[in-house]
């Protein structure tokens, strides 16, 4: 019920956020929106770390439900990043929009690496959530090196 219950959150967010783009009538709304997503995915993949790290004890199916939430989020943050949100209350590198190529392969990487992480969490073993949650984190290191204020 829990699981169903998360998927459907998931889902209704998903779609809610396809139209975002068009929906800020703002650019801080757009900020404050990325941010927001970027923050919520970062609280739960901070979860799976502390189980794949020993911080926390491992239970294979809050690592699932985590890293689907993750992957769910994955998709939502992009939207935000629109023309002149380069300005305002934000972490964003100016590298955002001037290599915007290079910014969307770090986006492309990212999902295509906690899409991983989702499958390696419902092996309900800790080794494949390990390697996968090291190799997600490497892209959004890599992206947060690159683009991201320090």
């Amino acid at each position: 019920m829990k699981r169903l219950a998360l998927a459907t959150l998931a889902t209704a967010t998903l779609f809610a956020a396809l139209p975002a783009a068009a929906q800020f009538q703002k650019t801080e709304d757009a900020i404050k929106y990325r941010r927001g997503a970027l923050f919520v995915m970062g609280q739960h993949f901070a979860r799976i770390g502390a189980m794949a790290n020993g911080k926390a004890p491992f239970d294979a199916a809050a690592a699932t439900a985590n890293a689907d939430v993750v992957a769910s989020l994955s998709k939502l943050p992009w939207a935000g990043f629109g023309p002149g949100t380069d300005n305002g209350d934000t972490n964003a590198l100016p590298e955002v929009w001037l290599d915007a190529e290079k910014f969307k392969a770090g986006q492309q990487k990212m999902q295509e690496e906690v899409a991983k992480l989702a499958a390696a969490a419902k092996s309900g073993k800790l080794d494949p959530l390990k390697a996968a949650f090291g190799e997600a984190a490497k892209t959004c290191k890599g992206c947060h090196d690159t683009f991201k204020k320090k």
